[in-house]
């Protein structure tokens, strides 16, 4: 049975592959979770300004910038949010870099249904 979650809990995707926003949304909404996309960095820090979102997947590769080098100003202004990156580029040493810069989780693309569910099976037994 899979476990659901409160509708209150706001989670944050920051990608630039729309495909890859609806498939994260549509993996999370069975959890009823709230999801709002953003495709660039600039777009997260308007909203990161109004919005105080639980958990935020954070692409690396986007359009003004990278995702890594963004962490640090998302962990400063919002430290109790749960970062999970999710990358093409799944590398020890970018793996490692992420999770330096305060990155949870560091998920390579492609990714399955069950490594999201499991990353956010275990982000959320800590936010509740």
């Amino acid at each position: 049975m899979e476990k659901h979650l409160d509708q209150d809990i706001e989670v944050l995707i920051v990608e630039d592959e729309i495909d890859i926003c609806f498939l994260l949304t549509g993996i999370l909404r069975k959890k009823n979770l709230q999801t709002t996309f953003v495709n660039s960095i600039h777009e997260a820090q308007d909203l990161l300004a109004i919005q105080h979102p639980s958990i935020l997947f954070l692409d690396n590769n986007l359009p003004d910038g990278y995702g890594v080098d963004f962490i640090y100003q998302i962990k400063n202004s919002h430290p109790l949010i749960w970062i999970i990156m999710i990358t093409a580029d799944d590398t020890i040493a970018n793996k490692n870099k992420a999770l330096k810069a305060g990155a949870d989780f560091f998920i390579g693309k492609p990714f399955t249904i069950d490594t999201i569910n499991k990353a956010i099976d275990t982000v959320m037994a800590d936010v509740h």
